[in-house]
């Protein structure tokens, strides 16, 4: 088997997220290597510390800073705590940097958050921006 092969297989293969079915194939949809690393991500930022019943240390720590201002230390607390998320929950990737700019608009103030990141396995560099929406203005 290729060597490229055997760090792929690495990465791993599993249902994709969010949960779909693919009528093309009948089954549900899957995620595969990079992809797979990507949408694992997602889901760590996306789930709140103390949301999962059976692993409440599971996620990311934004979601205690939803009611900060719009700051530069809000900013870069954020950066930090992507940071140790991703370090401790995402072992399959190292992150190069993460970078926070706020964004003013008519929905209220968000940050959108920058992630470079290296696949270990395969050593190739991905981008992902994941917004954080600080506060809504009410509709």
């Amino acid at each position: 088997m290729p060597q490229d092969v055997v760090q792929k297989n690495w990465l791993g293969q599993g249902i994709a997220f969010p949960v779909r079915f693919d009528a093309a194939i009948g089954d549900l949809e899957g995620a595969a290597f990079e992809e797979s690393v990507r949408q694992s991500i997602l889901i760590i930022l996306g789930t709140a510390k103390g949301e999962r019943v059976m692993r409440p240390d599971f996620g990311c720590g934004i979601y205690d800073l939803f009611f900060e201002p719009s700051t530069p230390t809000t900013a870069s607390k954020v950066s930090q705590v992507v940071q140790e998320s991703l370090l401790f929950f995402e072992p399959r990737i190292d992150v190069r940097e993460v970078r926070v700019d706020p964004v003013f608009d008519s929905d209220g103030s968000r940050l959108m958050i920058q992630i470079n990141y290296e696949v270990r396995a395969t050593n190739n560099v991905f981008n992902l921006v994941y917004p954080f929406y600080l506060e809504r203005s009410p509709s």
